[in-house]
């Protein structure tokens, strides 16, 4: 096939409104005015990236600055990248569809290990080499930041510069040097990297020469005496720090689809197994006056109906109470849900779930991590089985039918009867509020096996082996079989995997070339992941896993990150390992005394809370704040009407699938202010239907969707109001009042356009259609039945209106439906890609 352009390939994929980029509040600069252009890339498919926040920040603080330009990348799918390799068509970004290697800075972020080799394969994709030593001035500089930045030798070779630790200063600060370099030194790479070494923040590997001594251990010799160290960037008022008040709203389903503040950042509960409790302190929160002046701009901004508080503690966030009852006072009215991504065994108050049920009840993860109090003790988790218990009976006595746990296996001195202890807690857990007349309660229980993390006591722990791994997790799983239990597992091979790259040195970065080169790509989806590459790839660089996962580590020996300070002292760390291994505890340094972990120097850097007034009228701060009029409710007893409202959907919006278009339209009419009625029950839903639905690839002229309002509610206003907040192919064109919704008839009757590109349709085939009696086609319906259609009796006529474009009418009847791409498919005998790229309009 001829494909010249991404445009030839988006009817051919699936999903294809990932690589739309018309996102309401992206951001789209001229690049006249641009002086330096970053690509911010997530290593993961679309739907994962787009629920990355710090991605989100940075793309934020990167926009406000009129000469950056920062543009969003991702993984294209597997079917995606097929057609970019055969077309020879280089990987873009979503906003300008600029080719990646066009950039000047290219920024990965490293959320997790397994997404490793999709970093070489997006350098692959745009035709940029791999490893820093390869590239010269007119390359794009590539750098790196996030969590698995606190141990970044095993990637190191492949980056110029890699970010430790928060990002929001360091990228900025980075920004500006390069601008100032670019202008006054042409280009000379070594010069920008040494500007680079001046920031807090900023490591160089190539200022950095690896040596392995006889045991293996990898040895980092300095080029400069005064860069021996990298400390980690901080930013030490978390109140204060820039945070995006009008977000992207991606398209399609991705994992976290709510508006997401961050409440706080940093932890000091100090459970030792916990990478980001330690990298990310000391704990900084944000006021209850600043989470709700962002939460009414964004509201406002987006119109999202869910909220999500993010932080590693949300349960420990001082005011949440408080915050809560005023988040509540703009949610409720407006059907606004709330919830935490996880939350604390004892944390979780009766008082806490009342808040979050006012709308409706969302989920919650518990993390007991082990299931005996020795163990507990051990990882310093500092919660007790009441705490437990307790919680989980609040959660059922108030409505909740659904809790999930998470464990651990594999925990340093596990024994069997801590393996039996989960179970017998998880059974009891089960027992609870299960009584006579009362639907039974479901438990989600998840497994991963335990990883020893960088700058963590168990830093110098072992992982148990695979097979050590599958026989714990395979007991528990026989165990833990009955009914009202969904037990879910991690596999022990992406766990020894992601234990590699964790605590791994530079002599892995021949071995991910390797498993790229074999295939190895989106290593964290189960449908990709393929261990018998890595176990080839593994085999042929020679490499011992056992050396790095396998073996307890002596305080003494030499850390592949040890020249990388998050501000934990060794000596911290190594005093929690041993009292570990006493199974004595460590307090919360939150409200108690400090532990003397090295974090702090009490002088810019310490803990940032806000504490609880003496009078709660305090936090009271007026109406004036929670606004968000555009937003508006519907007063319970009012009297309604229903409107008829008619829009189009044509060229790129005829990418977006039915599901999608619901919840592109239902924000729009949240962020335009239309008040519309809500159902009653448990989940309410807004009171909105559409006529029909529009199949990924099918343009309309005119369709239809009704909507309940207030009687007062002026329908002329419509128009305008909503199309402003309309991404680019949909368009209000007409709104009317309704005596009560169009009743369907049983049979309707399309009539479609259809032209084709690159070909021509066969009129020797349409005429041996027409004649024939009957024209049967058979399929597989989503159930996987098989279905047979007569075509003769859906297709009510059809005409070739030149070579190239053809007129036909369908029947449809409840059940029953033919789609105009599978007819000209069939009739005309094309191929799916030559019938996919075909245009289809109805009309």
């Amino acid at each position: 096939m001829n494909i010249k352009s991404i445009q030839d390939i988006l009817p051919l994929v699936e999903r294809p409104s990932r690589y739309l980029g018309t996102e309401i509040n992206c951001i789209k600069k001229d690049e006249s005015k641009v002086k330096l252009s970053i690509a911010l890339v997530f290593p993961d498919l679309y739907e994962i990236g787009t629920s990355h926040l710090g991605l989100t920040i940075l793309y934020h603080i990167l926009n406000s600055h009129e000469e950056i330009a920062a543009e969003r990348v991702f993984v294209p799918g597997t079917d995606m990248e097929a057609y970019l390799r055969s077309s020879n068509i280089p990987l873009m970004s979503l906003e300008s569809k600029k080719p990646l290697k066009a950039f000047d800075i290219i920024g990965f972020s490293l959320l997790y290990e397994l997404n490793y080799t999709n970093v070489l394969n997006i350098l692959d994709l745009a035709k940029i080499p791999f490893f820093s030593s390869q590239r010269d001035s007119s390359h794009p500089l590539i750098i790196a930041g996030g969590p698995c930045a606190c141990n970044p030798e095993p990637v190191a070779d492949f980056f110029d510069a890699i970010v430790i630790g928060d990002g929001e200063n360091v990228i900025m600060e980075m920004s500006r040097s390069w601008l100032k370099w670019k202008e006054n030194y042409r280009g000379e790479k070594e010069v920008l990297y040494k500007i680079w070494s001046d920031i807090q923040g900023v490591y160089i590997p190539a200022f950095f020469e690896p040596k392995f001594d006889g045991s293996g251990f990898q040895v980092l010799l300095p080029r400069f005496s005064k860069y021996q160290k990298i400390k980690k960037a901080i930013v030490n008022d978390l109140d204060k720090a820039s945070f995006p008040d009008a977000p992207i709203i991606p398209y399609g389903k991705p994992i976290h689809d709510r508006l997401r503040l961050e409440v706080s950042r940093g932890c000091t509960r100090g459970c030792r197994f916990c990478q980001a409790g330690m990298i990310y302190r000391p704990v900084r929160e944000r006021s209850v006056e600043t989470i709700l002046t962002l939460l009414n701009k964004s509201i406002t901004a987006t119109g999202y109906e869910d909220i999500s508080l993010l932080s590693l503690s949300i349960g420990d966030y001082i005011c949440i109470n408080p915050l809560m009852e005023q988040l509540m006072t703009l949610c409720e009215p407006r059907n606004i849900a709330v919830s935490f991504p996880s939350l604390r065994a004892g944390t979780l108050t009766p008082e806490l779930m009342q808040h979050i049920k006012r709308v409706r009840k969302t989920g919650f993860t518990i993390a007991p991590e082990a299931g005996s109090q020795r163990l507990r003790d051990v990882i310093n988790k500092n919660i007790r089985k009441k705490d437990i218990i307790d919680t989980v009976k609040n959660a059922y006595d108030l409505g909740w039918l659904v809790i999930k746990l998470y464990f651990m296996v594999g925990l340093p001195t596990e024994t069997s009867e801590d393996l039996r202890s989960i179970v017998n807690l998880v059974k009891e857990l089960r027992r609870i509020n299960t009584g006579k007349g009362r639907r039974k309660n479901k438990i989600n229980v998840s497994f991963t096996t335990f990883i020893p993390k960088s700058h963590t006591p168990f830093q110098w722990a072992s992982q148990i082996s695979l097979a050590e791994s599958k026989d714990r997790i395979g007991w528990l799983q026989n165990n833990l079989k009955m009914s009202g239990i969904n037990f879910k597992w991690q596999n022990p091979e992406v766990s020894l995997l992601e234990g590699l790259w964790a605590r791994g040195d530079r002599q892995l970065s021949h071995l991910l070339v390797a498993a790229h080169k074999k295939g190895c790509k989106l290593d964290g989806w189960s449908d990709n992941f393929n261990y018998g590459l890595w176990q080839e790839a593994v085999y042929d660089e020679g490499v011992d896993i056992g050396f790095y996962t396998g073996r307890s580590r002596n305080t003494d020996e030499p850390l592949p990150w040890d020249h990388i300070d998050v501000g934990i002292e060794k000596k911290y760390l190594i005093e929690e390992w041993e009292k570990a291994t006493r199974g004595e505890l460590t307090p919360d340094c939150r409200t108690g005394d400090c532990n003397a972990c090295g974090v702090c120097d009490f002088d810019v850097i310490e803990p940032k809370v806000f504490e609880m007034p003496a009078e709660k009228s305090a936090f009271d701060i007026g109406s004036g704040l929670l606004t968000s009029d555009n937003i508006k409710p519907v007063i319970k007893g009012a009297l309604l009407k229903t409107l008829k409202v008619a829009f189009s959907k044509i060229d790129q919006a005829k990418y977006f699938g039915h599901l999608e278009l619901v919840n592109i339209l239902l924000r729009a009419i949240r962020r335009a202010g239309i008040p519309v009625k809500f159902s009653e029950g448990f989940h309410p839903k807004p009171k909105i239907s559409f006529e029909d639905t529009l199949p990924i690839g099918l343009e309309s002229l005119k369709e239809y969707f009704y909507l309940v309002v207030p009687e007062n509610f002026k329908p002329q206003s419509i128009i305008e109001s909503l199309n402003k907040h309309l991404p680019e192919g949909l368009s209000v064109h007409d709104c009317q009042i309704v005596s009560t919704k169009k009743v369907h008839n049983n049979e309707k009757k399309y009539n479609y356009i259809v032209t084709i590109k690159e070909e021509f349709f066969d009129n020797k085939r349409l005429e041996i259609f027409l004649q024939s009696p009957g024209f049967i086609v058979s399929r597989i319906d989503r159930k996987g039945r098989l279905k047979k259609i007569d075509l003769k009796y859906m297709v009510l006529d059809i005409e070739l209106l030149r070579p190239d474009k053809l007129q036909m009418i369908l029947r449809s009847e409840s059940g029953k439906t033919a789609r105009p791409l599978e007819v000209i498919k069939e009739i005309f005998k094309l191929t799916d890609e030559k019938a996919k790229k075909a245009r289809f309009i109805k009309i």
